[in-house]
């Protein structure tokens, strides 16, 4: 066999050899992120159950953390993602800096959404979407931990930002 012809199945067998390792290299890339995508969604779904457990519970402004017989949004918040091993910082406008930002379009079950419904400039306001456009939270005196609409609702007309800490 000539130079020329080794030189070629060489560089053939080369080129076969590099585009196999680039496709299962990718493949083991890819499937860890399945997996948290996963763990993400399965720990969304026992955030989103636990705070329904509490539906009704009562609203009280600076209710203390860990108390389970009022809520204020913020407490409410972080009670429920700190009973699945994730820490919340007391405040909403202090919850509102952790994790990572997300778009109202791309919003997620178990994702912050944080409000401003004062209007003057500052969040004092976090829900927790559990999906089709539903909030979790509470907000006000007789009413307590409730469910409410997302689209339209004053918490998306004072719609500031929302996290994933997912």
């Amino acid at each position: 066999m000539n130079t020329s012809k080794k030189s070629l199945i060489g560089k053939t067998l080369a080129g076969i050899t590099l585009s196999l390792t680039v496709a299962f290299s990718g493949h083991y890339l890819t499937a860890p992120q399945t997996a948290y995508a996963a763990s993400a969604s399965t720990t969304a779904s026992k955030i989103i159950q636990t705070g329904k457990h509490y539906l009704g519970v009562p609203y009280k402004f600076g209710a203390k953390s860990g108390n389970t017989s009022s809520f204020d949004c913020s407490s409410f918040t972080q009670y429920v993602f700190k009973k699945h091993g994730i820490s919340l910082p007391r405040s909403s406008q202090d919850q509102s800096k952790v994790g990572r930002k997300v778009s109202k379009s791309q919003l997620q079950p178990g994702d912050l959404v944080f409000s401003d419904t004062n209007r003057d400039g500052r969040i004092n306001h976090v829900s927790i979407y559990i999906g089709n456009g539903k909030l979790l939270h509470t907000y006000k005196v007789g009413v307590g931990v409730t469910i409410s609409n997302f689209k339209g609702s004053t918490w998306d007309k004072t719609f500031v930002t929302a996290r994933r800490v997912l």
